[in-house]
């Protein structure tokens, strides 16, 4: 499979759904000209499939980055664009995350509705799947609206409650989405470095802390299910470029 560079994550607002493939059993691509936001940072419903069965002979063990195999089939999608997005607004407060101005905004559905489509056009859930959603509003929606065309029962809809929160962004939180560029350009300098914190509950999460959080969701999944397909829905980009780029190998500060 291939894995397709994007423009820069320097410029945040949300594009339409794109697809992104990428095996980490295919150790004859290229990837060092590829910095992890160009796999899916900008983008809104991108679906990324991993297609990397893990040979028998491999034992299943302890999870770690970047594995030697998945058990798994995996799609990432990032939820559409929110209420909050469509008004230029950082909002990563988990406390928020269930509200309706979490919610898709409308440009947000049809985003959704499209990355639904593609997923029924690659027979992801052809062999039945699991739609596995942050339980932020938007990314709980974009699951349903994923099941209702792909016509995955509600009971494969299992919702995560913290490893899939978007990146926490501290001082940052309600300023305009324009200003994630800074927290970008610290990214480069270390996978270590946080935002500036703030006193009302908004998480300040550096590439390192999200990349902890992604793990364990793979180590859940990958001891869970086997010879599966699982469909993860984040609210966010950062959580899934850096995710991909853990299964893939990449500098987390690019």
């Amino acid at each position: 499979m291939l894995v397709t560079p994007f423009p820069s994550s320097k410029t945040p607002p949300p594009s339409p759904a794109t697809v992104v493939a990428s095996s980490i059993n295919h150790p004859q691509i290229t990837i060092k000209h590829i910095d992890r936001r160009r796999i899916l940072a900008s983008l809104v419903a991108s679906i990324a499939p991993f297609f990397a069965p893990l040979n028998h002979a491999d034992a299943r063990g302890l999870f770690q980055m970047p594995p030697v195999g998945l058990s798994n089939r995996y799609y990432l999608v990032r939820a559409g664009e929110s209420e909050f997005e469509s008004l230029g607004v950082i909002n990563t407060n988990p406390v928020a995350k269930t509200s309706v101005d979490n919610g898709l905004s409308a440009i947000g559905k049809k985003q959704t509705l499209k990355a639904a489509f593609r997923l029924k056009e690659m027979e992801a859930c052809e062999n039945s799947c699991w739609i596995w959603p942050s339980i932020t509003q938007r990314a709980y929606q974009a699951a349903e609206i994923i099941a209702a065309i792909n016509g995955v029962n509600r009971s494969h809809i299992v919702p995560e409650y913290s490893f899939l929160d978007a990146r926490g962004l501290g001082a940052y939180e309600g300023k305009t989405i324009q200003l994630v560029s800074e927290i970008y350009a610290s990214d480069l300098v270390s996978a270590s470095i946080k935002p500036p914190p703030i006193n009302d509950g908004t998480p300040n999460e550096s590439v390192a802390d999200v990349f902890v959080r992604v793990t364990q969701l793979m180590s859940i999944l990958e001891t869970q299910y086997s010879g599966d397909t699982v469909i993860i829905v984040s609210p966010d980009s950062d959580n899934l470029t850096i995710l991909q780029a853990g299964l893939v190998g990449l500098d987390l500060r690019r």
